[in-house]
């Protein structure tokens, strides 16, 4: 008896383990310091093009946000509208606008959208480092290799005094925004392109592609060039009869944000889906985005947009101004987001904004009745 009073522990010991217990407890549920009391889930897919300012946006968030669950895919723009329009995710990155089918779907989905523009890109055309027999291509010798009808197979059919050698090419796929933008720009229609090319929706494949074949030539987001280009030989443009701009014009931040790049600068996007937007972690999502998107597009190697540019697409989002301005008719490539932006303010909502926002909302209404 004596020895197990001996090894019993004391009250004051007991209280002691308890109270480290619970400390413990507490410091490995996260206590609560560490976390602001925001949670949700947040489901984003889309543009390979976006997808790593999109990452580092969502790092960033989280770490300010530990309780919120944030998934970034990235299956194409094309691919992504077809999950947004499915209501499978609630953001949508895209490297182009939004088409006339999606928009249609949209309609018939009862879906509304916010459209906010993020950063610019360039489109880079890069080659193989031994393809140094030019500096510049002009846009019509760059729609001679990507035509659908009677392509260029050799470097010796673009230009006179080029070398006999055979073009391998490299560039996204269908369901690409990169793709889209690119075949419009430069072949004159979106879609129209050659197809017997090497393909893929990852641009680090497309990288590793050109800079390890020789001959090759190919073209992907200028973010994938910035952190390559030990690896790649870059082109400059000549826009020549298509749009206006400066002759043989590389691409590089100031050419980009400056629109003389042409005709393959463009902004990127991000759709939300209407009906999450007062969710909370959509808000505050949006909100860290706008703040933080010129530091970390830049740091993935991206063009910022102007601070002007944020400050009317954030107001757009406050507003819930629904439908697109820059998938319109009269906004060409090349058109600046800033000058797109204010008319899109000053005009309030156009009239076919206003009817795509009508048309979600009674499709929507029906739906639920």
């Amino acid at each position: 008896m004596r020895l197990a009073s001996a090894l019993r522990p004391s009250r004051r010991f007991l209280s002691w383990i308890g109270g480290l217990l619970a400390v413990l407890l507490l410091a490995g549920c996260g206590g609560s310091e560490d976390s602001d009391g925001l949670s949700g889930t947040l489901r984003i897919d889309g543009s390979s093009t976006v997808y790593p300012l999109s990452e580092a946006v969502a790092e960033e968030f989280l770490n300010a946000h530990p309780d919120v669950s944030v998934t970034v895919g990235e299956s194409g723009t094309g691919g992504g509208f077809s999950k947004f329009l499915r209501k499978e995710t609630a953001i949508n990155d895209a490297s182009r606008p939004i088409t006339t089918t999606e928009r249609e779907q949209a309609r018939e989905n009862g879906i509304a959208y916010i459209e906010i523009p993020v950063a610019y890109d360039g489109i880079a055309v890069t080659t193989h480092p031994e393809v140094d027999f030019f500096e510049c291509l002009t846009a019509e010798e760059l729609r001679s290799i990507w035509r659908p009808n009677d392509p260029a197979t050799n470097w010796s059919q673009v230009r006179d005094g080029f070398p006999d050698l055979p073009i391998e090419l490299y560039g996204p796929d269908t369901a690409s925004g990169t793709y889209d933008y690119f075949t419009e720009a430069v072949v004159g229609e979106s879609g129209a392109s050659r197809s017997d090319y090497t393909s893929s929706t990852d641009d680090n494949v497309l990288v590793r592609g050109v800079s390890g074949t020789p001959g090759a030539l190919g073209y992907f987001g200028y973010a994938y060039y910035k952190n390559n280009a030990d690896k790649l030989r870059r082109v400059s443009i000549d826009p020549d009869s298509l749009n206006g701009g400066a002759s043989c014009t590389a691409p590089t931040d100031s050419t980009i944000q400056s629109g003389t790049y042409r005709p393959l600068s463009r902004p990127l996007f991000m759709y939300i889906r209407a009906d999450v937007a007062d969710q909370e972690v959509v808000q505050e999502y949006l909100d860290f985005y706008m703040d933080n998107a010129d530091e970390l597009a830049a740091a993935v190697g991206y063009v910022p947009l102007s601070p002007e540019a944020y400050d009317l697409a954030r107001q757009r989002f406050e507003n819930r101004v629904t439908g697109t301005l820059f998938g319109q008719e009269d906004v060409g490539a090349g058109a600046r987001v800033e000058e797109v932006l204010r008319r899109g303010a000053s005009a309030g909502a156009s009239s076919e904004t206003t009817s795509e926002a009508d048309a979600a909302e009674a499709d929507a209404g029906s739906a639920g009745e």
